[in-house]
C-alpha cells in the first residue's frame, strides 16, 4: 500500500479561512478517491500553515482493481435477419464493444451482451488527472486571479506544489506552476527549497528550517511558552477563539511577554481587553484573583525575541492604543448619556426604518408592550424605559466610534459612572446579549426586557420593511436576533405568548412570516439546545397553546412518556382520527357541533364517550396548573376504550346524523386532549 503526500504552498492565507480550506481540502480529496473506486484506503491527514495546505493519505493501492463489465446490445431479433445474418445493429454493437460479431453471446433476456475486463489504472495516473480539480475545488468566500483574468482561481497565489506518491512525483500543473518533490520553510527562518521524498522527510525538512506542520503543537508551544514567562501567581486568560487564530497566522510561534503602565489599569477592564485581543490579537494576564494585570502575552512567528526588539514594539504600539482609549473616555464624558438622545437623530439606523433615535422610541413601544405582558413591577418597568431610553446612545461616542465591538457595554459602563442606577446600567450593557447559542442572557429582569424589545422592534421593523432573510442569507442576522428571542423567553420563564411577541414587533402585513420565522426559533431551540426529539418538537409545537415557556414544559413531559406502551398505541389511534376527519372534511381546527348522546351507539361508542367526559376534566384542570407529568398518564387511560371504540364502531356509516355524530365526537375529543400536544404527530417507534 502506498503513501501519497500533497502540498499546496501559497502566498499566506487569512486565518478565519485556513481550518474551512483544510476540511475542504480533505473533502474534495475523498471525493476524488470514492470517484476512482478505491476502497478500504488508510486515513487521510490534512494540515495547514498560513502558507501551506498539506494532505497525506496511507494506505493507497499502487493500481485500481480489474473489474468485469457487461454491455448489452439489441435484441436477438434485431441483431440477426431471418437467414442469421449479423444486422447493422449487431454490427454496430460489436464495434462499440470492442469486439467481432463471434464473441457476442445472448443473454438470459433475449439480448446481445459481452463481458469483458477493464484493467484496472495506475493511482499515479488517476492522481494527476484529478489533484488540479481538487486543489481548485476548495471553496473561499472570495477567489482571486493570478495569472490575468480567466484563469484559475485561489484565495492567494499559489508558489510550489508538492505531490509524492510513494517517492515519485505525480506530475500535474496549475497556472504554469508543476508538482514537484520541492518545498519550502519558514520565510525568514528556512533556508531556501528543500527536496522531500515522503511525509517523514517532509516534516523533519519543516521542523528544521522553522516550521511546526501540526497545529496542535503551534498550539501547545504557545501556551507552553506564555506560561514559562508569565511571573509567579500570573495566570494567562483564556481565549480559545484567539489561540486558533494565532496557530493559525505563524509556523513558528514564540510567545512574548510584554508590560504597560499601571496607570491604564483605572481604565474598564473591557475596554482594554478589547484594545489587547481584537485589536492586537494579546493575550491579556490576570492575577490570582482574577484581577488584570498590567502585562500581555504576544505571539510572534519568529524562533526567539533575542534582544527584546519585539516585545518593545509590541509596548509601544500598545501603549499608543491604550492612550487613544483613555483619551476617549474621558472625553466622551463631557457629555452625559441622556444628553446624547437627540443626537441619535444623526446616526442612521436603517434607510427604511431611519434613524437611531426612531429605533428607540420603536423599542420604547415594544417595552411597554412588554411591561404590560410580563405583569413586572414598577420599579423594573422605570429602569427598563431609562435603559432603553439611554442604550443607543454610545453609538454617538468617540469610544464606539473607535472600538465598535464596545458598543452596549460602554453604554453600561458610562451609564455607572454617570449616576445612572445600577440595574440601569445592566440593562444597557447586557441589551445585546445574546450574542450566540451558547453566550450569557442578560442578568436582569429589566436587561432582558430591553434586549428582548430591542431584538423584536429590529425583527419586525425589518419584516414590515420586506427585509426577510432569504436561503441561507441573512446579512441583517435576523436570525440571530429571533434566536436571542427565543432563548430569553425560553430560559427565563417568560409568561408572554407567541402571538403577542408577534403583535409587539408589529411587522404589518408580514406578520405570519414573522410568526412562522419565530417559530422556527423556537424549533431550534427545543431541538438543536434541549435535544427534543424531532416529532415530540412537533407535535407541541402544532398544538394550540403558544407561550414558549410552556412549549418546553410540555416537550420536556411528553418526551418522558411518548415511547411507553400506551402512548405508541394512542399516537396511533390519534393519527386515525385525524385521518377520518380529513377524508370526510370535518374542521379539525373550528369549534365541532354538539354530540348528541342519543345517537351514540351502546357498547364501545358509549363507553368511550363516558371515559372521556371526566379525563377530559381532570386534563383540563392538570393543563391549568402546567401539571403535564400528570396530564398525560390520564389521557393515555383512554387507551383501551379507544382501542375497543375503532374495533367495533364503524365511524363513515350510510346514516348521516349518525356519521355526522360521531365525526363531532372524535373531532371534539381531537380538541380536547390535544392541549398538550398533537399527539398524530408521533412517530412509532419501529422496534416496538
Amino acid at each position: 500500500m502506498s503513501e501519497f503526500l500533497l502540498e499546496v504552498g501559497t502566498e499566506e492565507v487569512p486565518a478565519r479561512l485556513l481550518d474551512g480550506a483544510a476540511a475542504d481540502l480533505g473533502r474534495l480529496f475523498g471525493k476524488a478517491v470514492d470517484g476512482m473506486g478505491l476502497t478500504d484506503i488508510g486515513d487521510v491527514t490534512v494540515e495547514s500553515t498560513p502558507r501551506r495546505l498539506t494532505l497525506v493519505a496511507r494506505g493507497l493501492p499502487a493500481r485500481q482493481q480489474d473489474r468485469c463489465q457487461t454491455l448489452r446490445g439489441p435484441a436477438r431479433r434485431i441483431a440477426f435477419d431471418g437467414e442469421g445474418n449479423p444486422t447493422r445493429a449487431a454490427l454496430g454493437f460489436a464495434r462499440k464493444a470492442g469486439v467481432t460479431v463471434p464473441d457476442l453471446e445472448v443473454g438470459e433476456d433475449g439480448r446481445l451482451c459481452v463481458t469483458r475486463t477493464i484493467v484496472g489504472r495506475s493511482v499515479r495516473d488517476l492522481l494527476a488527472e484529478s489533484l488540479p480539480g481538487v486543489v481548485l475545488g476548495v471553496r473561499f468566500p472570495r477567489s482571486m486571479y493570478w495569472t490575468g483574468k480567466g484563469g484559475p482561481r485561489f484565495i492567494r497565489p499559489i508558489r510550489w506544489l508538492v505531490a509524492l506518491l510513494d517517492g515519485e512525483v505525480v506530475p500535474f500543473e496549475i497556472a504554469g506552476v508543476r508538482s514537484g518533490n520541492t518545498t519550502w520553510g519558514h520565510r525568514r527562518l528556512g533556508s531556501g527549497h528543500l527536496a522531500v521524498s515522503g511525509e517523514g522527510d517532509y516534516r523533519r525538512a519543516l521542523r528544521d528550517n522553522g516550521v511546526l506542520l501540526s497545529g496542535e503543537d503551534r498550539s501547545e508551544r504557545i501556551l507552553s511558552g506564555a506560561r514559562a514567562l508569565l511571573p509567579p501567581g500570573m495566570l494567562l486568560r483564556d481565549n480559545p477563539r484567539l489561540l486558533r487564530t494565532l496557530v493559525n497566522e505563524t509556523e513558528c510561534p514564540t510567545a512574548v511577554l510584554g508590560n504597560f503602565d499601571e496607570r491604564y489599569l483605572d481604565l474598564p477592564e473591557e475596554v482594554l481587553e478589547t484594545v489587547m485581543l481584537v485589536h492586537q490579537k494579546y493575550f491579556a494576564v490576570q492575577d490570582g484573583e482574577g484581577a488584570m494585570a498590567n502585562c500581555f502575552v504576544a505571539v510572534a512567528n519568529a524562533a526567539s525575541d533575542n534582544g527584546g526588539v519585539i516585545r518593545r514594539g509590541h509596548e509601544r504600539v500598545l501603549r499608543a492604543r491604550f492612550n487613544d482609549a483613555q483619551f476617549f473616555w474621558e472625553f466622551d464624558q463631557r457629555s452625559s448619556l441622556a444628553e446624547r438622545v437627540d443626537d441619535l437623530e444623526d446616526v442612521t439606523f436603517q434607510a427604511t426604518l431611519g434613524s437611531y433615535r426612531e429605533k428607540t422610541d420603536r423599542n420604547l413601544e415594544v417595552v411597554e408592550g412588554l411591561v404590560e405582558s410580563l405583569r413586572v413591577d414598577d420599579a423594573t418597568a422605570a429602569a427598563a424605559r431609562r435603559a432603553t431610553l439611554l442604550a443607543k446612545t454610545d453609538l454617538t461616542t468617540e469610544m464606539v466610534g473607535e472600538f465598535p465591538e464596545l458598543q452596549g457595554r460602554v453604554g453600561g459602563l458610562y451609564a455607572a459612572v454617570q449616576g445612572e442606577s445600577r440595574e440601569v446600567a445592566d440593562a444597557i450593557y447586557d441589551h445585546y446579549l445574546p450574542l450566540g447559542a451558547s453566550g450569557p442572557v442578560p442578568r436582569s429582569q429589566a436587561g432582558r426586557i430591553v434586549s428582548l424589545a430591542d431584538k423584536l422592534a429590529t425583527v419586525g421593523g425589518m419584516f414590515r420593511a420586506g427585509l426577510m432573510p432569504t436561503g441561507s442569507k441573512d446579512p441583517l442576522a435576523l436570525r440571530r436576533a429571533a434566536y436571542g428571542v427565543a432563548r430569553i423567553v425560553m430560559e427565563t420563564g417568560a409568561e408572554v405568548s407567541l402571538d403577542r411577541l408577534v403583535d409587539l414587533a408589529a411587522a404589518g402585513d408580514n406578520s405570519s412570516r414573522l410568526r412562522g420565522f419565530l417559530l422556527d426559533r423556537f424549533r431550534h431551540w427545543l431541538r438543536d439546545s434541549r435535544g427534543f426529539a424531532a416529532d415530540v418538537v412537533e407535535a407541541v409545537l402544532a398544538a394550540p397553546d403558544q407561550v414558549p415557556v410552556d412549549i418546553s414544559a410540555r416537550a420536556k413531559a411528553l418526551a418522558s412518556v411518548r415511547h411507553t406502551d400506551d402512548f405508541e398505541a394512542l399516537a396511533v389511534s390519534f393519527k386515525r382520527i385525524r385521518n377520518i376527519l380529513e377524508h370526510a372534511r370535518f374542521s379539525t381546527t373550528a369549534e365541532p357541533p354538539s354530540v348528541h348522546p342519543d345517537l351514540l351507539e351502546s357498547g364501545a361508542e358509549t363507553e368511550l364517550h363516558g371515559a372521556l367526559q371526566p379525563v377530559a376534566a381532570a386534563v383540563g384542570e392538570l393543563n391549568s396548573r402546567r401539571e403535564y407529568g400528570k396530564s398525560l398518564p390520564a389521557i393515555a387511560s383512554l387507551r383501551p376504550s379507544l382501542d375497543r371504540y375503532f374495533d367495533q364502531v364503524l365511524v363513515m356509516v350510510d346514516d348521516e346524523a349518525v356519521r355526522n355524530n360521531r365525526l363531532a365526537f372524535l373531532a371534539g375529543m381531537l380538541q380536547a386532549l390535544s392541549t398538550i400536544a398533537d399527539f398524530a404527530r408521533l412517530v412509532p417507534d419501529p422496534r416496538r
